[in-house]
């Protein structure tokens, strides 16, 4: 098997496949980075959030990238919101922290507010962007800019593990956000990190499909005051969520959804956040404490195929990845 790593999106991308096929795996993802980057000003996406007009042209690949977005709001009934990135900015990540130093997570866990679950926003301002591809444009009210963030993650994901598949069995890990591909021969074996030890916390076999953990220890950064931040924000009140859930791994038939789930769980906090993953197709949660918590999947779905505007259209099982 051909097994390449680089970094990427402020992460590392790990791909294993039988073979290449036609698919330069590593221009994809250099071109989703430059493209769809907040953090670079002239990316696709930074203009869009810097344009004044409520209706904005944009390229195939943006339209696609919001609409993936957008379904992650959809499916979490907008607890994953790509409208939170003046809540972002403002708890403090402004640049990129791929090459900074996370302080001790216990430390900030020491020092955290009081735990509670997080919750929509009840102003639902995600619902105002639409993406409409026979126009080419993207409108949302003026002055509401979007974090694609670890959406866009499992998104490209799901991208080339569906274009590596044909050629036989492919994972495709971007940062966490893993999707598995080929469906036959031996299951894959996902071993979900422990955030406090470092250590293996759980392993998950599977043959194909969307396993992704959201966690807070990654981009998590010290602030005046003796107090942490970090980047999943409770849209709900425009701060930092600390619910008693330090990571989450999901599993799911797409890496966005796994991404999208494993998300809302740790925002929702530990009971709500078991149901979730107990109502789709299991994982792993992660408590304050160190404690994991495993839960059991349901059988994996045909995976959906993401429309631009948000809505998700089933594959038929007939062409479907999923086995």
């Amino acid at each position: 098997m051909l097994d390449d790593s680089f970094p990427t999106m402020g992460t590392i991308a790990r791909v294993v496949r039988d073979a290449d096929g036609d698919v330069d795996a590593a221009s994809v993802f250099a071109e989703v980075d430059s493209r769809l980057s907040r953090f670079d000003s002239g990316s696709d996406l930074s203009r869009l959030n810097a344009d004044p007009r409520e209706c904005v042209p944009a390229g195939a690949l943006l339209r696609a990238a919001v609409g993936a977005a957008l379904s992650a709001a959809q499916l979490s009934d907008g607890l994953v919101d790509p409208t939170v990135l003046g809540a972002v900015l403002r708890a403090g990540y402004q640049e990129s922290r791929a090459h900074s130093r996370a302080p001790s997570l216990l430390r900030a866990l020491d020092s955290a507010p009081r735990r509670r679950p997080g919750r929509p926003d009840p102003a639902a301002r995600w619902r105002s962007v639409k993406v409409d591809d026979a126009g080419g444009v993207i409108r949302r009210p003026p002055g509401l800019q979007l974090d694609l963030g670890g959406s866009v993650k499992g998104w490209v994901a799901d991208l080339l593990a569906t274009r590596l598949e044909r050629h036989g069995r492919c994972a495709v890990d971007c940062g966490g956000d893993v999707r598995l591909g080929g469906g036959r021969g031996t299951p894959w074996e996902v071993r979900v990190r422990h955030p406090l030890t470092g250590g293996v916390a759980h392993t998950i076999h599977l043959r194909a499909g969307g396993v992704a953990t959201s966690g807070i220890d990654a981009r998590l950064w010290a602030r005046q005051g003796c107090h942490f931040a970090h980047h999943l924000i409770d849209p709900s009140t425009g701060t930092p969520a600390w619910t008693g859930l330090i990571a989450v791994t999901a599993v799911a038939p797409t890496a966005l959804e796994a991404e999208a789930l494993a998300k809302a769980a740790l925002l929702s906090g530990p009971a709500a956040g078991r149901r979730l993953l107990r109502a789709h197709h299991g994982g792993v949660l992660v408590h304050d404490d160190g404690i994991v918590d495993p839960v059991d999947r349901r059988r994996l779905r045909a995976p959906r195929s993401y429309g631009t505007d948000g809505s998700a259209r089933r594959i038929p099982r007939s062409t479907a990845s999923m086995r």
